[in-house]
């Protein structure tokens, strides 16, 4: 049976993938620090048989243990904070490139060359052509958490190029639904919660991006993996939605949804903060031409997110905002 290593496995995203990849009849291992995963997002997939490999991904004998026996790594455990990036300059350097050259370095150790990676839309800065493909040129780096990317992107392509590796390399807009606890929708519902009658926006409200429902976002994923099989080569897809929505109209959504109308106070311009691309939107034509589409709109993701806020409120209301 097939066995799948996913690091940062207790988080968002990767719980999400454990029980689609379990649903599937894979044997699964998760490896996480619980620096931001949450032990009760994977207290299922324990049951149902996933190993655990608890502590930090540039433990390399716990990275050893963890992806020996594993024919595939799902590579998703990353330092997300982009907003406070600059304050850490190192941080995504250890926690984002060196973990990817560590895990890279593990699977070769082992004999496994298959490694499916969450990068990021931010890649692409600010680019000029809209929505922009996986073929345009990456321009001048604006985030310290894209650049840390970049590289890891880099040295799957040089693995799948020197040693014969598969590298499925996805570039995500941001990811909406269940389990999500980083970004906007949650910073805004927090500040909402804990006063209906103001809301607090950096930048001017007109920032626009895409976001994908994390479901969708998981099917996409799979969907590329399967075609590709044990293709060597590095393959890049855009994962997102066809749509965007500007922070206004995503504020006009939340505050609807939670029955507030709250004072907003702006600050800032058209950046909420150095590296806050004011529009990413994906061209996401190669992931669509393998069957894949995504099944709610980006309002429909918003709304379904606050829906699972309101059913789990140790775990929403129990965190420092992160970014808005």
């Amino acid at each position: 049976m097939e066995r799948v290593l996913i690091t940062g496995g207790a988080g968002f995203i990767g719980s999400t993938v454990a029980d689609r990849l379990l649903d599937d009849g894979i044997q699964v291992a998760i490896l996480d620090d619980f620096r931001t995963g949450r032990r009760e997002f994977i207290a299922g997939a324990l049951e149902r048989g996933a190993d655990l490999f608890e502590g930090d991904i540039l433990d390399r004998d716990l990275l050893a243990g963890a992806v020996a026996g594993c024919d595939t790594v799902f590579h998703l455990q990353a330092n997300a904070d982009v907003r406070h990036g600059l304050d850490h300059p190192q941080r995504d350097l250890h926690q984002n490139t060196i973990a990817t050259s560590n895990v890279l370095e593990a699977m070769r150790a082992v004999g496994a060359k298959r490694i499916c990676f969450s990068s990021t839309g931010s890649v692409y800065g600010e680019p000029e052509v809209f929505p922009t493909p996986e073929g345009a040129p990456f321009p001048v780096q604006t985030s310290l958490y894209a650049a840390s990317k970049v590289a890891g992107e880099g040295l799957i392509g040089a693995y799948a190029h020197g040693y014969g590796f598969t590298g499925i390399i996805f570039r995500f807009v941001s990811l909406l639904g269940e389990r999500y606890t980083h970004g906007h929708v949650i910073d805004f519902y927090r500040a909402l919660k804990r006063d209906p009658s103001h809301l607090y926006v950096l930048g001017d409200g007109r920032q626009e991006k895409s976001y994908l429902y994390v479901q969708d976002c998981v099917e996409a994923m799979l969907t590329a993996a399967a075609h590709h099989g044990d293709e060597p080569g590095a393959h890049v897809y855009n994962l997102g939605t066809d749509a965007t929505v500007v922070v206004d109209d995503s504020i006009a959504i939340i505050t609807d949804r939670m029955g507030v109308t709250p004072a907003i106070e702006k600050e800032g311009g058209t950046r909420g903060w150095a590296g806050d691309s004011p529009l990413i939107h994906l061209d996401t034509t190669k992931i669509r031409s393998l069957g894949w589409s995504p099944t709610l709109t980006i309002p429909e993701a918003i709304e379904r997110t606050l829906d699972w806020f309101e059913t789990e409120p140790a775990i929403v209301l129990d965190q420092e905002p992160t970014t808005s």
